[in-house]
């Protein structure tokens, strides 16, 4: 199984800030990066691009039922 690279700059705190964004609904993931790039200052426009990129494919595995 091909294992999906991290990007440097992630952290936990991105992954759970977008779970939440995702289930406020106040906007499709789709157009998440300026969100997370307000909460977290301190990412330019290719980290916080990364990081949603991330999270879009690891969606599925990280929430099977049990995990957490």
């Amino acid at each position: 199984m091909n294992e999906i690279a991290k990007p440097d700059e992630l952290l936990d705190e991105h992954l759970v800030f977008l779970d939440d964004l995702r289930a406020s609904g106040i906007t499709n993931m789709y157009g998440a990066r300026p969100y997370l790039m307000d909460a977290f200052e301190d990412l330019e426009k290719e980290q916080a691009g990364a990081i949603l990129s991330y999270w879009m494919r690891t969606f599925s595995a990280r929430h099977k039922a049990g995990a957490k």
